[in-house]
């Protein structure tokens, strides 16, 4: 089944209980002015597969070409100014898009957050290096459309941040650590910075050398922003472990919480396992940090 995903934004916005929808229906935005840069090959049209019998309740999303923002905007008497890039996971080759997306940003709508639901290019491109550039490129893109439409949505362009599960994980590390742009500049925008000012990585994974060192792409400073970790100790947890170390090492904010179990790939979804609270744990970290209360 193939839906656009206007249309499944809208429908599941819809299906949520009023305290959880955004003002207005999610705007989508189109990344960039053309073509997306490196783009030479069609990949086929776009494709949102629907679970099928006996699988976990996953949408995926997948051949994407066209890298789009959709902005969920908060109810303007909740808005606080702050604003989150939201980077779904699927492993480089889908995007988790439901649970691990547009709930997602519904949820953080609901703290009073412009939530930014990333679609990055899925699945890699063949002969580019890094294998995930595409996808890279979209999320600097991503950062630095948000703050120049900063007037426009009603965004502080200094509280911008970005979440992202598994891959998306991933790419928010790429997004932390990579001091230099992956691509020309093709407008005014990408005159603004592209890293974010925190992050949140949900089971990220990639993140580590076989010998369990961090791969050289995650270098951490004292610039890189202050990063709240969500992960189950059933799950690789090291991959979290090891980047919340070195931030702690460089002088940086961070917070873990490290679950008992889990598993991977629970997202929004209320599994049963203590993992369900870590969205209250990220809204506290968020609300400590001064991202849930309007700036004066």
């Amino acid at each position: 089944m193939t839906r656009s995903l206007p249309l499944l934004a809208l429908s599941l916005s819809l299906a949520l209980p009023l305290s959880l929808r955004a003002a207005d229906p999610p705007a989508v935005v189109k990344l960039w002015p053309g073509k997306a840069p490196g783009e030479v090959k069609d990949i086929g049209p776009e494709q949102l597969a629907e679970p099928k019998p006996g699988q976990a309740a996953v949408k995926r999303l997948g051949n994407v070409s066209e890298p789009t923002i959709t902005v969920y905007q908060p109810l303007k008497d909740k808005a606080t100014g702050a604003a989150v890039v939201v980077a779904p996971g699927g492993g480089y080759s889908i995007l988790a898009i439901e649970h691990e997306g547009t709930q997602t940003c519904e949820w953080l709508a609901s703290l009073g957050v412009t939530a930014v639901l990333l679609k990055y290019r899925v699945p890699n491109r063949e002969g580019l290096t890094p294998a995930n550039k595409a996808a890279v490129q979209d999320a600097q893109r991503a950062v630095s459309v948000v703050r120049a439409k900063a007037a426009d949505w009603g965004i502080d362009p200094n509280r911008v941040g970005m979440l992202g599960f598994s891959a998306g994980g991933n790419l928010t590390a790429w997004s932390m650590c990579h001091a230099a742009r992956e691509y020309e500049k093709v407008d005014a925008a990408d005159d603004l910075p592209f890293r974010p000012n925190f992050a949140v990585l949900v089971y990220p994974g990639g993140l580590l050398e076989k010998d369990g060192t961090l791969k050289p792409e995650f270098k951490v400073t004292k610039e890189t922003p202050p990063t709240c970790f969500v992960h189950a100790s059933n799950d690789n947890a090291e991959q979290s472990v090891a980047l919340y170390s070195a931030l702690k090492k460089a002088g940086v904010p961070a917070e873990m919480h490290l679950y008992a179990t889990g598993g991977h790939g629970f997202g929004m979804r209320k599994s049963g396992t203590p993992t369900a609270a870590w969205p209250d744990r990220v809204a506290d970290w968020l609300g400590t940090r001064g991202y849930l209360a309007a700036k004066k």
